[in-house]
């Protein structure tokens, strides 16, 4: 895993196609802005582990 520091207006490239980028960041809360193409999953990660919870 790779952990970055970024500040508002600052961003990553995946993959020379997936942009992350940091729009907004207030006392430990953090919003993204996530460009990538149609066919790529983007999914919140709570909702993958009521999934898996739901089915086991």
């Amino acid at each position: 895993m790779l952990v970055l520091g970024r500040k508002p207006g600052e961003y990553i490239i995946i993959d020379n196609n997936i942009v992350v980028k940091v729009v907004k960041s207030d006392e430990g809360h953090l919003r993204l802005a996530i460009d990538a193409p149609k066919h790529i999953s983007i999914v919140r990660g709570e909702l993958v582990e009521e999934k898996n919870k739901n089915v086991s």
